[in-house]
Parts: structure tokens; sequence; C-alpha cells
């Protein structure tokens, strides 16, 4: 097995991170893509088919063996029939891209949401590794969660758990694009963060990072916006953590990149509001943006094993 692996392609918004990774996780090769979206749906599908079937014949060519591929896309996903059901970032509605991916490559291949599959490369090869128990929360355009148990991921009854960001922590507060109003991700997410400081400032094209600088420098109204966000957080996660009772909390997504800027109020915040519960450990992601592609190499190694 030393010369196999497997095809991992994560799809995003704007761009695909892709890589050939052996069985114990090391990447062989990676390389990076436009996701193509202002195209289409159909236009994605034929890229990513593309590019897997470019990187299986990469693998060939490397004197390796692909065994198995796999796929991680946003949205709704239904991985019983390996359907990306829908997606507004990329257009998806009911594709069938595992069995895509499968008949192109002629491999075994498994389609997996980005979030969860991210969350168990974190759990299992980053900064969740030493926990059984680990809930990643992704903070970026929005805020989406992974509940993650012994490596492996929750994705409930219909293909939708983890959505900590739709949360209300604000009952009647900013509109959410999901067409309620006080979800966490209305108020908290990188997006919302910046949003909420442009409104208040006039200053236009600042965004979240440049909030936590400004606040981190003194600014006031910076620390303002700030700090609504952390308090918000704070209350999502008091939520999640009474449903998911995880020993560590794995933040990643922009908004992470502040740091210790979020983590130590964050801390602090949901300690203050922790009654009866288990505080959990709240770190940084440790695999930035490779943790998708990673996670879904991942699923395709867990179906080769599941398959034996």
């Amino acid at each position: 097995m030393s010369d196999h692996v497997v095809v991992a392609v994560d799809v995003g918004g704007t761009g695909m991170k892709c890589a050939l990774v052996r069985p114990d996780g090391t990447v062989h090769h990676a390389e990076r893509h436009p996701t193509l979206a202002q195209r289409g749906p159909a236009a994605v599908t034929a890229n990513i088919l593309d590019i897997a079937e470019q990187l299986a014949a990469r693998a060939r060519a490397d004197g390796l063996l692909p065994v198995a591929a796999g796929v991680a896309v946003p949205g709704v996903v239904d991985e019983e029939t390996g359907t990306a059901v829908w997606s507004s970032n990329v257009g998806f509605r009911d594709v069938p891209l595992r069995d895509l991916v499968s008949d192109r490559l002629q491999l075994p291949a498994v389609l997996g949401h980005d979030v969860r599959v991210g969350g168990m490369a974190e759990a299992r090869l980053g900064a969740g590794r030493e926990e059984r128990h680990v809930l990643f929360i992704a903070i970026g355009t929005g805020i989406a969660a992974a509940h993650i148990v012994d490596g492996k991921a929750f994705a409930g009854a219909h293909g939708a758990a983890g959505e900590v960001g739709h949360i209300i922590v604000r009952p009647g507060g900013p509109p959410c694009g999901c067409g309620a109003r006080g979800c966490l991700e209305s108020i908290a997410s990188a997006s919302a963060v910046g949003r909420r400081y442009v409104e208040l400032s006039g200053d236009e094209g600042v965004t979240a990072y440049d909030v936590a600088t400004r606040a981190a420098a003194g600014e006031e109204l910076a620390n303002r916006v700030w700090t609504e966000a952390v308090e918000a957080f704070a209350d999502g996660l008091l939520t999640a953590q009474a449903l998911y009772d995880a020993g560590i909390v794995v933040l990643g997504g922009g908004l992470a990149e502040a740091r210790e800027a979020l983590l130590a109020p964050l801390r602090v915040a949901l300690d203050a509001r922790i009654t009866f519960h288990r505080m959990p450990r709240i770190v940084r992601a440790a695999l930035g943006d490779t943790a998708g592609s990673l996670g879904a190499a991942l699923l395709a190694l867990d179906s080769l094993e599941t398959d034996k």
C-alpha cells in the first residue's frame, strides 16, 4: 500500500484545493484551481471531473496507484447517495457528483460536506487529535459546525447537522440569509462583522480582520463591534455546548485568523455563561485551508476500509 494514493478535491465558492494523499494522511502532491462558479453548475461539475482525472493521471505518472477519490462540496450534501443537493455558492442542485466522479475515474468515490470533512481532518490530524469529542466550527461568510466523535462526523437525518450559525442568539436581530432574524451568523460571521462596522462608520471595504486589528489597537468603534460579535458567539457556543458536550472546540475559517484576539475573550465570555456543563478547550484550527482536501481524502480512505 506504500504506492497507494487517493484523489482529493475540496470545492469552494471561488477556488478548489486538490491533492493526492497517501493512506497515512501525508500529501504527495497538492494544487489549486479556480472553481469557475461564475460559469454555472455544469461548468463547475465538468471542472471537478477534469481536475480529478488529471490528478489520477499525475499519480500514475509518479508511479503511484490511485485507489479512490473523495470530493467535498459546500451546501446540503446527501452523503448516502453521493448527491450535492443544493449549494448557493456553486449553484449545485441535485448533482450526482459521487457517481460522476467514479464513472470518470473508474474508481470508488465518495462525496462529503466541506465543513464535516474539514472537521474530520482537524479531529484526526490537526488541533483536535488528542480529544474524542470535537466540535469544529468554521467562521467565514457563514458559520457552520461539525460534531466529530472518535474521528467520525455526524451528518444528521437530513444531512443538515451542525448548522450552529442558525441558532438564534438575538431574536428580532439582523436578517439572515436563511430567512430568520438574529441568527448567530448574521452577527458573528466574518462577513457580518465587516458589514456591521461599515454600517456604523461609513468606512467602505473594512473586513472582519481589519475590525479585529483596529480593536486591538484601541479604536472604540471597532472594539464595540468586535465585542458584540464575541458576546453573540459565546451565546451560540453555550447552546452548542449544551447540545454536543465537546471536549474541544476548534475554530477555523477567516475569523479564526484573528487568533487570540478572538479566542481569549471568547473563552472568558463562555466561561462566564457556563453553569453545569464542562468548559471545553477552545483552540484555533491547525490545518488551515488544507483541512477540506485532507478530510475528503480521509472520507475516501474510510470508504475503502468499510468495503473490505
